[in-house]
């Protein structure tokens, strides 16, 4: 397979979260605005962080009147998880040159990861993931533009309703692998029973970022070999 092939092929596979990340990025922007930030500011935010569920946090929490420091602290809290997905991830580009893995590090998602670690039948490209990278980056930009021109015509409440779309995208991602996969599924009950009984101990968010980091470092063992037994 060519390299525009593989391109291609991960275009392809990420459509469907091109398609999500629009609703959720421009929920992120009209977010943005009523929280006090600039259109401009908004629109960096997403090209330099990227990270849907961090930049709706830090509007949030900025909205709230949260100091810089508490904010950075949360985000960089919840976005823990990468390191261990970014791992899984160059798992299957480590034949790839080091430059190709770092220029592609930065733009790992929950979303990308699902995608490129559960399809074995994407090619383990550094091409593949920048067609993933291409259908995920690009229309969370756009989103952010479109959403600071229509920050004025949708009212937060509305706004808030589209960012079900972030979760709901997820859950889409996320049945397929675990209807072929006893490992996966293995591995999502894991976390939701955790969750669960993290959130009758402390804060949600606390559960959520808790319960997400111990259950990615269990499917970085449970996942390691292949699963041939289906659902």
């Amino acid at each position: 397979m060519t390299h525009r092939k593989e391109f291609l092929t991960g275009v392809k596979a990420g459509l469907p979260v091109c398609i999500g990340f629009i609703p959720i990025a421009i929920a992120y922007a009209v977010s943005a605005i009523h929280s006090g930030l600039t259109p401009g500011q908004a629109v960096t935010m997403s090209l330099i962080v990227f990270a849907g569920a961090s930049q709706m946090a830090a509007v949030n929490m900025l909205a709230a009147g949260a100091g810089a420091a508490a904010i950075i602290l949360a985000t960089l809290i919840l976005n823990l998880r990468h390191l261990i997905m970014s791992t899984c991830v160059m798992k299957r580009l480590e034949k790839a040159p080091l430059f190709a893995r770092m220029g592609l590090s930065p733009f790992v998602t929950d979303e990308s990861f699902a995608l490129f670690t559960s399809d074995d039948a994407l090619p383990g490209s550094p091409y593949t993931f920048l067609g993933l990278v291409a259908a995920t980056y690009i229309p969370w930009v756009l989103g952010t533009v479109l959403g600071c021109f229509m920050f004025s015509l949708l009212p937060p409440l509305v706004a808030d309703s589209l960012g079900i779309a972030l979760p709901a995208l997820f859950i889409a991602l996320l049945v397929p692998g675990v209807r072929k996969s006893l490992r996966l599924l293995a591995v999502v009950i894991f976390t939701a029973v955790l969750n669960t009984v993290l959130s009758a101990v402390m804060s949600g968010s606390w559960a959520v970022i808790i319960s997400t980091l111990l259950g990615a470092l269990a499917g970085v063992f449970i996942m390691d070999e292949k699963e041939e037994a289906t659902v």
